[in-house]
This record gives C-alpha cells, sequence and structure tokens, in this order.
C-alpha cells in the first residue's frame, strides 16, 4: 500500500499518534496509530564518579571528565532523544534501547532532563561484566508500554574464560495491547582488527539467535525487536549469516527475521564514519509477524536514521561526520560518534 499523504495528529485519552493516509487505488481515507521505535549509542556516558575501570572520565582524567561536561552530555542526548521520530510521533520514541551507558545513575539522570522528564520515561538496567564498564539499558515511556519481565543474559567464549563484553538485555512487555520482545545489544567491537574480532561478534549473534528462537518456540506469533550497536553492517556474516537477518521482506520465512537497515546500508546510508567510509553497524531487526499487508495488529512502516543538522560536524576536519563528544582526544561538545536508528510501526484505528 503506497502512502501519497499523512497528517499526525495525537490521540486524545489513548496518547498513542495517529496518521491519516489517502490509497492511490481508492479515495476512501485510512487512519493508523503508529509507535516509534529506536536505539542510540550514547558514547560514553559517564558520570564523573571514579570506578576501578573509568578512571579517563573523572576530573583527572585524561579526559578532564568534570559536572559541566557531564551535564551538557546528558542535554544533548536528551535533546537528541526528544526529537527521534518527532515527524509522526512527538516528544521521543515510545521505546529505546541505549549503549554506552556507565550505570544505572546515569540512566537515571537522562530520563529525568527537563527534555525528557514531560515524556514520563521509565527504564530497564542490568550492571554488565563489561571491562570498560559500560551497559545497555531499554528506555520506554510508561503511557506506551508496560513491562512485564526483563533480564539480562551473559555472553561466555568457552576458549575465553576470561574475556567479558556487554550482557544482552531481554524485555517482554505490553504495547497498546500488544505483546513484544525486545532485545536490546551491544557487541563486541573490531578493537585489534576486524576478522580478529570477528569470532567474538558471531559468538554475539550465535546468542542473539539462541533467544530470538526461545522466544519463537512459546510464541510463534512473537513480535521481536532486535536492536543495537552490532559492530557489523547489516552484510557481515554474523548478522546476515548466523543471526539470519533477510533484507528483503519476501526471504523472511516462518521463525525468521528482517533486517530493514539492509535497504538503508546498499543506498549508502550509515551511523558511523570512519576514515571517509560510512558503516551501518546500528540496527533494528524484526521478526516476521510485524511484516505484511494486514494493519489490523501493529506491522513495520518505515526505518530511519536521525541525522538532523544538530548531530553532523558542521566544518573542520570530521565535517559531515556525527559530531561526537571527543574526537583525537579533544572535547567537541558534541553528541555521540554513533547517529540514532528508529522504526515506525503503524496499525489501522478501528
Amino acid at each position: 500500500m503506497k502512502m501519497i499523504k499523512f497528517v499526525y495528529y495525537l490521540a486524545i485519552g489513548l496518547m498513542i499518534g495517529y496518521f491519516s493516509a489517502n490509497k492511490t487505488t481508492a479515495q476512501e481515507k485510512k487512519q493508523y496509530k503508529v509507535g516509534c521505535i529506536a536505539f542510540y549509542n550514547q558514547e560514553n556516558l559517564f558520570d564523573t564518579i571514579a570506578q576501578p575501570n573509568d578512571h579517563e572520565f573523572t576530573p583527572d582524567g585524561i579526559n578532564l571528565w568534570n559536572t559541566q561536561k557531564y551535564r551538557i552530555k546528558l542535554d544533548h542526548m536528551s535533546t537528541v532523544i526528544s526529537q527521534i521520530g518527532s515527524e509522526l510521533f512527538p516528544g521521543g520514541p515510545a521505546i529505546l534501547g541505549i549503549s554506552e551507558v556507565e550505570n544505572r545513575s546515569v540512566v537515571e539522570d537522562l530520563v529525568n532532563t527537563p527534555k525528557l522528564k514531560a515524556s514520563k520515561y521509565d527504564f530497564v538496567h542490568y550492571e554488565s561484566p563489561d571491562k570498560r564498564g559500560v551497559d545497555v539499558a531499554l528506555l520506554y515511556r510508561k503511557d506506551f508500554f508496560k513491562v512485564l519481565s526483563s533480564r539480562s543474559v551473559r555472553l561466555r567464549v568457552e576458549s575465553m574464560p576470561d574475556w567479558t563484553t556487554r550482557d544482552q538485555l531481554v524485555v517482554t512487555g505490553i504495547f497498546d495491547d500488544e505483546q513484544i520482545d525486545i532485545i536490546v545489544n551491544h557487541w563486541p567491537s573490531r578493537s585489534g582488527g576486524e576478522k580478529r574480532s570477528q569470532p567474538l561478534r558471531e559468538a554475539a549473534a550465535a546468542l542473539t539467535k539462541s533467544l530470538v528462537d526461545s522466544i519463537y518456540k512459546s510464541n510463534p506469533n512473537a513480535k521481536i525487536f532486535i536492536m543495537g550497536d552490532l559492530n557489523d553492517d547489516p552484510i557481515n556474516n554474523s548478522v546476515q549469516k548466523i543471526l539470519n537477518a533477510k533484507g528483503k521482506q519476501d526471504d523472511v520465512k516462518e521463525g525468521g527475521l528482517f533486517n530493514p537497515m539492509w535497504k538503508l546500508y546498499k543506498e549508502g546510508t550509515g551511523s558511523l564514519a570512519y576514515q571517509d567510509s560510512w558503516s551501518l553497524f546500528d540496527q533494528i531487526i524484526i521478526s516476521k509477524p510485524l511484516l505484511g499487508e494486514d494493519k489490523s495488529t501493529f506491522k513495520f512502516y518505515k526505518a530511519k536514521v536521525f541525522n538532523a543538522p544538530i548531530v553532523v560536524q558542521k566544518d573542520g576536519q570530521y565535517a559531515g561526520y556525527p559530531y561526537r563528544t571527543y574526537a583525537g582526544g579533544a572535547w567537541q561538545g558534541g553528541y555521540s560518534d554513533h547517529l540514532p536508528v528508529y522504526m515506525f510501526i503503524i496499525k489501522e484505528k478501528k
């Protein structure tokens, strides 16, 4: 169905967004509920309190990290979050996965910023054993989403018993009377080289796939959102082969996954840049029950990368790159080295 016109307005009472669309094949006009799901790597959202593994983000550390910089960082993160998806869903995404957050305290500070407090965000967070001390978390607007259960799942590599990374966060909840499952990821980095570190991301992908299979086993109609900084592109082995996330909807079989970021990647869209090359490490991948023309329940509508001017470097050596907090060891006062990604899901208004 081709949408040629849509108008956004807030529903009274339900507080769910709607837009209306004209069909090209008929004069009838339909109205749709719309939800916004997003992910945003926060690029080292640390507080100023010294911990064993975060000395660089303290007043005496190499970054000279202090209260003023921390407050600027919180303000910038909340500014971006409040704008993600605003073309159809004002106030910030209904559900937002985040990564590179130090602890529960910084997530609490984030949701209590003036720009986010009115949207009534709550969050789910667990401490991970990552050696840098960063975790993932899930933010959600309480008017739209109710958490039923959550757990933090550890990635273990038998050949490297002392190696640690970020846990994978699994959250199940109710979104506008529909149950959904969310897996928030921050897969192992490419530190030491892409090929050398590839087995670690493949192990992370295998863990995510096992979580998906488990959810599907208990509910073949499960609506699953896999989101995160995967440190791999949609075409890499971890995503395309092990997770088996397809780039075309017609290729997705029962129990399978669709990666809408594949098309964006093929078109040259990225979420981070390095040495004049763009990658799309930040992805949202969905299960088959979120696909199809029957919009009586929530279905996938569109995926995007948030690249508003405020999050893009305007001049200098890195013009056009994500406007980051630090670059070359120097304070830039920017936002993040990653751009947020988001998608809209829709269903017909009854």
